[in-house]
């Protein structure tokens, strides 16, 4: 999570502490609070929901889907409540990096943090697109082949691999740099700059956009798929409803988490290869476009949960439902009409039975093959009856 959204784009200092021309440092402080303590909540309630789940699903399809979905929770929980702190600290501080942090020991944690966190949501929403397209088009190679521990042998390997992206500027020994706002620290994007400190972003940035391409694809080929297997099983109901319906579940999260991602992300990682291949030195205007990008990429991490919570099969049924007799109240009138003839028919036919006992009779307990015997008959001797025990 990109905490640094909420500095204030109209208040930058060359100085280390403010002065009094920064009317919105306090919004700025509260904003980040608020962000981070809604993100906190979001998130945990996000994973309530995914660990229920998968206790139900544990060993079907879903559960491959549904620990993927708890890694990213997990770290946007995470993202939140670390860059959060740090921000809140740095707010603490005055922005004072020269006091607090003279080593730059700080920033460095402070960048490797954003770029993990940032990083890794978007390749677990790829790797989770992947899984989904894999599922959906290749069955049974999907329950060969992605069992329970082959995805957390995957989760692990996806935050490694974010892991690694974050430490290679220290790994050559690039340290990161305090940006302009002196409200966080990223790469190097402004001053004295190599081939390697131009490299860097450029590396992170085509990463996430690699994973909302490859995301895009595989959720394409996934809902098309799906598609031609509900016209194909249209006439087989139960056989429907049975195969496609957490199928269609899980891919209205992965559109509604593509769409998320892509919106909040999309932006940020545009700016950060133009802002590596060129130098705006002083320039305000871009820096302020770049905070209001950053911004817009807090967001994803705050609305990510909300795409289990809201998105899930009951929810979704309800939001049909009140679409249904929103756009079609007579087709909805005839269904419930319909309905309730159908129902009053059934309870016509159960008082019929129950009022007027003298038309029927039944003889002995109510198993499937009993005979039904008019009343009019004479009545069975104690030696003719069959030796029935009372139920």
């Amino acid at each position: 999570m990109l905490h640094s959204g909420s500095a204030d784009a109209g208040c930058v200092v060359s100085s280390d502490v403010c002065n009094g021309s920064c009317t919105k440092k306090e919004v700025s402080v509260t904003s980040t609070a608020i962000s981070m303590t809604v993100g906190i909540i979001s998130n945990t309630l996000a994973l309530f929901i995914l660990i229920k789940a998968y206790h139900r699903f544990r060993f079907k399809s879903k559960a491959a889907f549904l620990l993927f979905a708890s890694g990213l929770v997990v770290t946007d929980f995470l993202g939140h409540l670390i860059n959060g702190s740090l921000a809140l600290y740095v707010y603490a501080s005055q922005k004072d990096w020269e006091t607090f942090d003279p080593h730059k020991s700080l920033c460095d944690f402070f960048g490797v943090c954003m770029v993990f966190f940032g990083l890794t949501p978007l390749l677990l929403g790829s790797l989770m697109a992947v899984e989904r397209c894999i599922g959906v088009t290749h069955p049974l190679f999907h329950t060969t082949a992605l069992g329970s521990h082959h995805v957390k042998r995957l989760l692990g390997l996806t935050w490694l691999l974010g892991l690694l992206v974050a430490l290679l500027p220290l790994l050559l020994q690039r340290s990161y740099q305090v940006q302009h706002s002196r409200s966080w620290c990223f790469f190097r994007l402004q001053g004295l700059r190599d081939w390697v400190d131009m490299l860097l972003p450029i590396l992170f940035c085509m990463l996430g956009l690699l994973s909302l391409v490859v995301s895009l694809v595989c959720n394409t080929v996934t809902f098309l798929t799906l598609l031609r297997s509900r016209v194909q099983l249209d006439r087989d109901y139960h056989r429907h409803s049975r195969n496609t319906s957490h199928h269609s579940e899980m891919v209205c999260q992965l559109l509604a988490i593509m769409l998320v991602s892509c919106v909040c992300w999309g932006p940020i990682l545009i700016t950060g290869i133009i802002f590596s291949l060129q130098d705006h030195g002083e320039d305000q205007t871009s820096y302020t476009h770049m905070l209001l990008v950053v911004r817009m990429a807090t967001w994803n991490q705050i609305l990510d949960p909300w795409v289990y919570i809201l998105l899930r099969k009951a929810v979704l049924k309800r939001l049909f439902q009140v679409a249904l007799r929103l756009c079609s109240p007579h087709l909805t009138f005839r269904f419930q009409w319909q309905g309730s003839t159908l129902g009053s028919s059934r309870m016509e036919a159960s008082s019929s039975v129950i009022s007027r006992p003298d038309f029927i009779c039944l003889q002995g307990p109510f198993l499937p093959d009993t005979a039904i015997q008019s009343c009019s008959s004479p009545p069975l001797t104690a030696d003719e009856r069959p030796p029935f025990t009372d139920i």
